[in-house]
């Protein structure tokens, strides 16, 4: 077992499938002769050359659309945005082509290919380069989501991702590419749509995932101070949803709060909100609490970020409010 950053399990889970099949390659702005935006493909390069890790010109609907095509032709390609914020120009190549294609040709072309990069805030970057997008994509039939927390689920679903025959997102973060864990030396893939439960509770569950989640297993330590104990769920996948382990959860604490980093309106938190009053409305004893990002874009100035991205203290308050220890 060694320790390693995000970054450096995501440049081993692509480099162990790209030396497993000769059909995956990597392709994006900067990904070969600079190691990649965020040194997510260091090394890489060296390895596997120019055909394989190919350098784009800054042009995210072009090259989307290459990767796409090669895709419906037998090869199984990872596209590299620098930012999330940065697909929108190719948005209509990710939703229009590679969600529908299999539907749109009743089966007959496949499009296994990962979309992936860093989503949401990473601080002071302003409101262009600080919006998450995991809803708009879970939004769309076709497509998978995948967001992790941590390097080890980020290896193991990143492998998964690439061995899928459908198009997955893979979302990231500038602020998780340093984060640290220890890793097993034997491979390993974790199956897409399947939730983890970081922490066992009774008291009310926790939904979160990505880099968020470090928010959400801080306010459950806080709260077990205070005599609550939180369950706390990392969904890891938000399409498919796995919403068996939230409803478990749910009917065993009697009590839910959502986080995650999006704007309110049509959010995740949304659909699970209305899925449990669903399908476990007679187990809850509290309302549901969701906890999102102000109907706001991100601001620029420190102090009014620090005020607008969801906090600790904001988990800590919703958990004791619907626990009413507050």
């Amino acid at each position: 077992m060694a320790i390693k950053t995000f970054r450096e399990v995501i440049a081993e889970a692509m480099s162990e499938e790209m030396r497993r099949d000769s059909s995956v390659y990597l392709i994006g702005e900067e990904v070969a002769e600079y190691n990649g935006a965020y040194k997510a493909s260091k090394g890489m390069l060296d390895e596997f050359g120019p055909e394989r890790v190919i350098d784009t010109p800054i042009a995210e609907g072009g090259f989307t659309g290459i990767a796409i095509g090669s895709a419906m032709n037998g090869c199984r390609p990872i596209v590299e945005y620098m930012t999330f914020n940065f697909s929108l120009v190719a948005i209509d190549q990710i939703i229009n082509n590679a969600a529908k294609m299999y539907q749109m040709t009743g089966g007959q072309w496949n499009i296994p290919i990962v979309f992936r990069g860093p989503t949401g805030s990473a601080g002071q970057l302003g409101a262009t380069h600080s919006q998450s997008f995991d809803n708009w994509y879970a939004n769309t039939p076709g497509l998978k989501v995948v967001v992790p927390s941590n390097p080890y689920d980020a290896k193991g679903l990143l492998k998964s991702a690439i061995r899928d025959n459908d198009p997955v997102i893979f979302m990231e973060s500038e602020q998780m590419y340093g984060d640290k864990m220890e890793m097993p030396d034997e491979e390993f893939l974790i199956p897409i749509g399947v939730a983890d439960i970081k922490k066992e509770g009774k008291d009310l569950t926790i939904v979160s995932y990505g880099k968020i989640m470090k928010n959400a297993l801080a306010a459950a330590e806080q709260l077990e101070k205070d005599g609550i104990r939180a369950e706390v769920i990392d969904l890891r996948t938000i399409r498919p949803l796995d919403y068996d382990t939230i409803l478990n959860s749910v009917k065993k604490t009697n009590r839910l709060v959502v986080l995650e980093e999006s704007w309110p309106y049509g959010s995740i938190g949304t659909e699970i909100a209305y899925m449990v009053q669903q399908k476990a409305f007679d187990y809850l004893d509290a309302p549901v609490k969701r906890i999102t990002a102000p109907d706001i874009s991100s601001p620029y100035s420190a102090d009014l970020f620090k005020e607008w991205f969801p906090s600790v203290e904001d988990v800590v308050e919703a958990g004791k409010s619907v626990a009413y220890k507050k």
